[in-house]
């Protein structure tokens, strides 16, 4: 493949289906060197054009990479769950599969990164595929991962504080290219390509489940920090004189808003119980999600203030669309509680459209080199 085909090819890979035009601007080449490398990628099968949106009165082409330019696959462990999802290059999503797991994946990874090979592959058969076909996946974890990727605080995972996750699942699936990242920034990155945050170029995603995260995107590119754990929003301090928080520190947002407290607080052992009496209208389940709502809008205010962002997407509380609507409003109070009145009025605060799928296209996303893109 020459050289103008590769970079259009890369280009496709990771900002999905384009225009001529777009491409033209995006990659920086002629009219006519565009022309000769879709014509060389669609000759070998691996670019279809289609008819998009009506653009000045007629509709536009639209340039995607084929099935045939190759798969890409998430991966999303979480404490009880384990998710995978498959997309062809060109951003179509082909199948979404979760289990939930019968061991706690934070004590147990090696059980947890064999099952998610044995569920990459049942959802490759699915579609009829095969490992030969992925060209890169993308692991998310419950927890700040470093840029190479290692557990960026040992003390959150400390089951998994030694491993480096991405070679661990490279060498079960036979040395596929494994990228991982802090679920929460897989969320961010899988609700700008694809759900609530598409037309967003500076947003916050919120991941509220046993912990709390956030994953940000700035100027339309995931925002890592300087060591990778930029996000953790649950370890943000409310109350320095406040109870230790399993991350060594006192007073994080996670221990009045998240899933373990919130457990914790009323008496019982899955959040989804907790969602549903909430939802049936327990007043002390209820009670709980709106305080948990005004803590996480009272932390939020702070990172408003310092980067301005357009929206806030909230992501599924437990499943549950219902559940995640009763934190909003009194999120929308915490933030006029801290951040500056402009911010506040600027934001939208959104419901997050991709549930409990999020993390795992978001590691689709990642296989896509969306983030690079």
């Amino acid at each position: 493949m020459r050289e103008a085909a590769r970079r259009v090819a890369e280009m496709l890979r990771g900002r999905g289906p384009r225009t001529r035009a777009e491409l033209i601007s995006l990659t920086g080449l002629s009219r006519p060197t565009i022309s000769s490398a879709l014509t060389e990628l669609s000759t070998a099968g691996l670019v279809t054009e289609v008819l998009g949106p009506p653009a000045g009165g007629r509709p536009a082409g639209v340039f995607r990479l084929t099935r045939k330019a190759g798969l890409a696959v998430g991966v999303d462990i979480g404490r009880r769950h384990l998710r995978v999802a498959i997309a062809d290059l060109g951003h179509e999503i082909l199948a979404s599969q979760a289990i939930r797991l019968d061991r706690d994946a934070d004590d147990h990874p090696f059980s947890a990164l064999d099952l998610a090979t044995q569920q990459v592959d049942k959802v490759l058969a699915a579609v009829g595929g095969s490992r030969a076909e992925v060209v890169g996946v993308g692991l998310g974890i419950p927890a700040p991962v470093t840029l190479d990727g290692r557990i960026g605080s040992p003390t959150l995972l400390p089951a998994w504080a030694d491993l480096v996750p991405e070679e661990e699942l490279a060498n079960r699936l036979g040395g596929l290219t494994v990228r991982v990242d802090n679920d929460a920034n897989l969320g961010a990155l899988a609700e700008h390509t694809w759900g609530a945050g598409r037309d967003c170029a500076d947003l916050v995603y919120v991941k509220i489940a046993t912990g709390i995260g956030a994953g940000i995107v700035l100027d339309g590119r995931l925002y890592r920090g300087s060591a990778g754990t930029a996000g953790e929003l649950g370890h943000v301090t409310l109350d320095a004189s406040g109870p230790i928080c399993r991350c060594g520190n006192r007073g994080c947002l996670e221990l009045t808003a998240g899933g373990r407290a919130l457990l914790a607080q009323a008496g019982v052992r899955d959040l989804d119980v907790l969602a549903q009496r909430a939802i049936a209208g327990d007043p002390g389940c209820r009670r709980l999600l709106l305080d948990a709502g005004r803590h996480l809008g009272i932390a939020l205010g702070g990172l408003l203030n310092l980067i301005n962002p357009d929206r806030i997407v909230v992501g599924e509380f437990a499943g549950h669309k219902t559940t995640t609507r009763l934190l909003l409003e009194p999120l929308r109070r915490g933030l006029a509680e801290t951040a500056m009145a402009a911010a506040v009025d600027a934001v939208e605060v959104v419901q997050a459209d991709l549930g409990e799928r999020a993390a795992a296209l978001g590691g689709v996303a990642l296989a896509l080199g969306v983030d690079r893109a």
